[in-house]
């Protein structure tokens, strides 16, 4: 034997044992042999494949479990979906025991319809919503995902506090219910001005805000805080910031507004996936927050178009990343009695208080 080759055919032997054939590899009976035994049709290389095979195929489980998979509808282009790439380019699903199927909707109210039809088992709203849908009887469960929220911006160096925006105009990203623009109006009433009366505002979609902002058709705004980052690039800087003004109320600014929504019934039935999805989660997070690499990879999904827009990005996704701790619900229900006071009904359907089991203590 030389090298790491092997000769599997057997050797002549003299007398009446084994006896080598005229083909390599043909094996023939003596008088006392033992049975005949099949010949490989090619000679070593065939019977050494084999055996490799064999060899491979013993360290391998018999009975694997597969994977629980786990459909979430998202919106497209939404910044939760640089998460869930992360999850599934780096295993982090399966080596928790799930599969994520990412279901791309083209809205939040199409991911709505999705997870409450039943083709979708998860998808990404605010504990708000999931507490209306726990009022009206849902059993709707709230796993926290991020505390990013907005900031009123404006031209940097226009203003610096709310008051100056007295008679301005102001874009909103969203409607007349956007948490981030409740909470300015109550802390602009704390300062004894109305910011809804003694301003205009303009309600439209992110880009439509933006896009009049810089062209100087509303004076201030509110978006979404990846369009935000943007804009800070762009040079708009924070008036006040949603956050800020949050913990200038008594509110805590530290409680995730967006997370994973799961039925009830999946939860108790499927309790060992929804904690790989919870531990899947925090692993991507954990790397997100620490690796640049990670985010250079992300770079093509992140529609940034300069590089101060894609550090922008970064950084306030890296900011908006929620402790391990479980969700302070007593500060929640505070919380959600000034969402109640002022969205009203349209916002909170019939609640005035914080149903019980909107969060997943998770472990």
């Amino acid at each position: 034997m030389s090298g790491g080759d092997y000769n599997m055919t057997p050797p002549p032997l003299v007398g009446g044992g084994w006896e080598g054939g005229a083909a390599a590899g043909t094996i023939r009976r003596g008088k006392d042999g033992p049975p005949p035994q099949p010949s490989p049709t090619r000679g070593e290389g065939v019977t050494r494949r084999t055996l490799l095979a064999l060899l491979a195929l013993a360290g391998t489980p018999a009975f694997a479990t597969p994977p629980t998979p786990i459909r979430i509808a998202t919106l497209k282009f939404g910044t939760v979906n640089w998460e869930l790439d992360t999850i599934r380019h780096n295993g982090f699903d399966r080596a928790n025991g799930i599969a994520l199927d990412v279901l791309g909707m083209a809205g939040s109210a199409a991911a709505k319809i999705a997870f409450e039809g039943g083709a979708a088992d998860a998808l990404v709203a605010d504990w708000i919503w999931v507490a209306r849908q726990r009022a009206a009887g849902r059993d709707y469960v709230f796993i926290p995902y991020s505390r990013s929220v907005g900031s009123l911006i404006a031209r940097e160096g226009r203003f610096t506090a709310i008051e100056d925006l007295r008679g301005m105009k102001i874009g909103i990203a969203g409607g007349p219910l956007d948490k981030g623009w409740l909470i300015l109006r109550a802390y602009a009433q704390s300062r004894g001005f109305d910011l809804k009366a003694e301003t205009q505002q303009v309600f439209g979609a992110p880009p439509l805000i933006a896009r009049q902002a810089e062209s100087g058709g509303v004076d201030a705004v509110l978006t979404y805080w990846h369009w935000q980052a943007k804009m800070q690039a762009r040079g708009f800087a924070p008036v006040v910031g949603v956050a800020d003004a949050a913990q200038a109320l008594g509110l805590s600014p530290d409680i995730p507004l967006l997370g994973y929504v799961l039925r009830g019934e999946y939860l108790r039935e499927n309790p060992a996936a929804v904690a790989g999805l919870v531990a899947a989660s925090r692993e991507a997070k954990a790397l997100l927050a620490t690796d640049d690499g990670a985010w250079t990879r992300l770079r093509p999904k992140m529609n940034a178009a300069t590089d101060a827009e894609f550090l922008a990005l970064r950084s306030g996704f890296r900011a908006g990343i929620p402790g391990s701790d479980p969700v302070d619900e007593v500060a929640a229900a505070k919380l959600f009695a000034v969402m109640a006071e002022l969205g009203g009904t349209a916002l909170v359907g019939d609640a005035r208080t914080l149903p019980e089991g909107v969060f997943h203590d998770a472990p």
